[in-house]
């Protein structure tokens, strides 16, 4: 049995009001399903300005990923759920 956390990849940029939102909700939701947010920044690499620039903030658990035009509390909660069990 792993003890390991799971682990959330959040992309973001910085002055990003949306963000900042979202990055909260993930440290609310964090106390309740236990994993680690790796937050990366995707002006630092040009792969992922290029996947992400219209897209973010985006979170990417596994394979999966929510983007900023489907992430609110209810949303951010149900793919948890589904993607950290």
């Amino acid at each position: 049995m792993s003890s390991k956390k799971p682990i959330v990849y959040f992309y973001t940029k910085n002055n990003c009001k949306l963000c900042e939102d979202v990055k909260q909700l993930l440290q609310i939701l964090q106390l309740d399903y236990n994993f680690s947010i790796i937050e990366q920044n995707i002006y630092q690499y040009d792969e992922l300005l290029e996947k992400y620039f219209l897209t973010i903030p985006v979170i990417k658990a596994g394979d999966v990923e929510l983007t900023a035009e489907e992430i609110s509390f209810a949303t951010l909660d149900q793919f948890l759920q589904e993607h950290l069990a």
